[in-house]
């Protein structure tokens, strides 16, 4: 447990502005991009020195990109995001600033165009400081890597930000930025999210286009979101076309609690911290147990099936055996060594127990608008860990950290995750909220209301 975590992140002086703040001082000449932007990158800097946290911080572009966005300012033009600095998970390709994938196999590797997501964003204004270090093509939870260094957990540097959009989670943690891009394909927005103390959002499966982003696994990747706060989110999820429901209706909103997921139990402080946000939610909006016993069988198994058949089809078809074994990494290498015993019928009754999953869980969603659960039955994991027990149950970090999130992205359906009151005031815990297909803006809009009743963390 650490107990000063606070003097290892900027102090409130320093840190990035919320994106809803930054646009107000840019409109109201408070502010000029430029100013936003060199701060941010200086964040960026030290950041990228004490966590790990970028792979790559591009002056050039930023300033040159800020200048527009003060000439757009002064011709009264600005976009909706003018001016404001943002990150890029570096899976996702940016024209004119290197994309590793967190591999060296593609150092020096350089898009000659956005990736769908980001060209939203930037042809709104947003400004891209620089890319967040990723584990190896996402394949992962802890955001480690032998080739370029761990990223580490601003909040506890003994610890992992959780992954693989362990960067992005960390440089918002750490207040270079108030926001960023990542993906999730089985929590990888919402894990690091959690372990960090932001907010990270992984919307409807197909909601956002997947054009210019790696692929690990396609039937299951999701582009996301992550900011310090849902309101961050909100700005960028309405940035790229999902509408935000403006009404009161979340106010009738049912909830469904789902205590835990077996075989993994929530440590005492998730529990606790999570206990206590129910009780506090529960004086707000109708609630009820939703019974898990056979709801999650088998998905965590059919989830794995899926990546690892997914993951290697992709690597094999887009590069040589000698370009794997001479760039990647070892933990992916054995990965691809273990999908050659993989077979047809085991993808296939995969995705069987995936479409049967899926109508159980709309089933327990037909009395209730909303699942309510943790997003990780523990707090960060140190770091170089790859086994670890909570109650009666041992396994590896990668299980734990995804028992609770994966089932989202076996089925599509949208889910957030958002800081709790720690019961310790140590390491952060979080609530995953999910909501059905397609509900993407209603769930953010029930989201920021429940950040708002449990008076938020940081």
């Amino acid at each position: 447990m650490v107990t000063s975590h606070n003097a290892m992140v900027s102090d409130e002086t320093t840190r990035a502005p919320g994106l809803r703040d930054a646009l107000t001082a840019l409109r109201s000449a408070r502010a000029t991009s430029r100013e936003l932007t060199e701060s941010a990158l200086e964040r960026a800097e030290y950041s990228r020195k004490q966590f790990n946290a970028f792979s790559v911080i591009d002056w050039d572009h930023a300033l040159r990109a800020a200048s527009e966005s003060d000439r757009r300012y002064a011709a009264g033009q600005p976009r909706p995001l003018e001016g404001v600095p943002i990150a890029v998970k570096d899976l996702i390709d940016t024209r004119g600033i290197e994309t590793r994938y967190g591999s060296p196999a593609y150092l020096g590797h350089i898009p000659d165009a956005d990736a769908d997501i980001v060209r939203t964003l930037v042809e709104k204004g947003a400004i891209v400081i620089g890319k967040t270090t990723t584990h190896e093509f996402a394949w992962g939870v802890t955001t480690s890597s032998t080739a370029f260094g761990d990223t580490l957990n601003p909040l506890d540097t003994h610890r992992i930000p959780g992954g693989s959009s362990g960067g992005a989670a960390a440089a918002i943690a750490a207040g270079a930025v108030a926001a960023g891009l990542g993906t999730d394909t089985g929590g990888s927005v919402r894990i690091p999210a959690a372990l960090c103390g932001v907010a990270g959002f992984k919307p409807t499966l197909g909601k956002l286009s997947t054009r210019g982003i790696f692929p690990l696994a396609p039937s299951v990747d999701h582009p996301g979101f992550l900011g310090r706060n849902v309101d961050d989110i909100l700005i960028l999820a309405g940035a790229s076309n999902i509408d935000i429901c403006e009404s009161d209706a979340w106010l009738s909103a049912r909830l469904g609690v789902i205590h835990s997921i077996p075989p993994v139990p929530l440590s005492a402080e998730v529990a606790t911290a999570f206990e206590h946000a129910v009780g506090k939610l529960s004086g707000v909006f109708a609630m009820e147990h939703v019974e898990t016993k056979t709801l999650f069988d088998g998905v965590y198994d059919s989830f794995a099936t899926i990546v690892l058949t997914e993951g290697s089809i992709e690597h094999l078809r887009r590069n040589p055996l000698s370009r794997i074994a001479a760039g990647y990494g070892a933990e992916t290498q054995e990965r691809l060594a273990m999908a050659q015993d993989r077979t047809i019928r085991g993808y296939a009754d995969a995705q069987q127990t995936r479409h049967a999953f899926i109508q159980r869980l709309h089933a327990a969603l037909a009395t209730v608008d909303y699942l309510l659960l943790p997003t990780c039955p523990c707090v960060a994991p140190l770091t170089g860990m790859q086994t670890l027990s909570i109650g009666a149950w041992s396994g590896t970090v990668r299980q734990a950290l995804m028992n609770y999130t994966a089932p989202f992205n076996v089925s599509g359906f949208p889910a957030i995750s958002i800081p709790l009151a720690s019961p310790t005031d140590s390491l952060p815990v979080a609530m995953q909220i999910v909501a059905r297909p397609g509900d993407d803006g209603a769930l953010l809009k029930v989201a920021s209301e429940v950040e708002c009743i449990l008076g938020g963390v940081r």
